[in-house]
């Protein structure tokens, strides 16, 4: 993270980010930047087409094939239920990813939002939200994840919250000390003697030099937000049932493992892999626009 703070000016000037073929070339160049970026790619297509390729209702509860093992009908088998592990976990996809976008895009544009009052502001202001932004970030996340659904109850709307609350203050940080970092360099004395307001300045000036290196950031903290959204369905904290989610996948499976191990199995491979993936993908892309990480591709 200090790298990018340390040469944030520099990004515009060392990466043709407007060229999606030269983008797509430096990925295609990382063996696990293309890995993961064909995992990401894969499973949300899968996530998005996913009532597409379910072979049963996820929801449907059979009498017959209870904790059956995997055949031609069940490709992963049923659960203590009767339903289809395979399309369970298809559909089970998609609550994680929504998750992990909904609640670090809010992140992204509230942190960015306060970052820049931060260090673009009086310093009375700077001092206020650095001790909110401090106060947020004492927590343990899950231990305040935890609490605060136990407060309010399992959704998913409360879960997009509370994950996009503790993750914010990271964010604003990061904007907070890139905006100082500009606030002082030639081209913005230039601009303000030329009678260019702040909102200006921070829109076409300041914005586009912060945004790069926080995205970066949210896609090495999507691994995080789903294996969180999992663990807190897997507990009980997460989506209400029978809504299908890769955690409470597991949860079903935990209390059947020495006779049907291929619940966990089949609820454990997808986490494996979406994490794997988008951390494979941030780590491509901090390499490509991190000036002092960057190969010469």
């Amino acid at each position: 993270m200090a790298s990018f703070e340390a040469d944030t000016p520099e990004i515009n000037d060392t990466i043709d980010t407007g060229s999606v073929r030269a983008f797509l070339r430096r990925l295609g160049k990382n063996r696990l930047g293309s890995l993961g970026g064909v995992l990401v790619v894969l499973i949300a297509a899968i996530a998005v087409f996913a009532p597409l390729i379910v072979t049963h209702d996820p929801i449907q509860i059979m009498v017959g094939p209870r904790l059956a093992a995997p055949s031609l009908d069940f490709w992963l088998g049923t659960d203590q239920l009767g339903r289809d592990t395979f399309s369970r976990v298809i559909m089970g996809g998609r609550i994680p990813l929504l998750v992990a976008f909904a609640s670090l895009g809010g992140a992204l544009a509230v942190g960015v939002v306060l970052g820049l009052m931060a260090g673009f502001g009086p310093r009375w202001l700077d001092n206020l939200l650095l001790l909110i932004f401090d106060t947020i970030r004492s927590f343990p996340s899950i231990i305040f994840a935890l609490a605060i659904i136990a407060l309010l109850g399992p959704s998913l709307v409360n879960i997009i919250l509370v994950i996009a609350i503790t993750c914010m203050p990271g964010y604003a940080r990061v904007a907070r000390t890139q905006a100082q970092a500009l606030q002082s360099s030639e081209y913005i004395a230039a601009e303000r003697s030329m009678g260019a307001g702040t909102t200006r300045i921070l829109a076409v000036h300041v914005l586009p030099n912060v945004i790069g290196p926080l995205v970066i950031l949210v896609s090495m903290d999507v691994p995080a937000v789903i294996a969180t959204s999992a663990g807190l369905s897997f507990l009980g904290m997460g989506v209400r049932p029978p809504t299908p989610d890769w955690g409470a996948i597991l949860n079903d499976g935990y209390s059947y493992i020495n006779q049907t191990p291929w619940i966990v199995i089949a609820g454990g491979i997808p986490i494996i892999l979406a994490t794997l993936g988008f951390t494979f993908l941030g780590e491509a892309l901090r390499d490509m626009f991190d000036p002092k990480l960057r190969k010469d591709l």
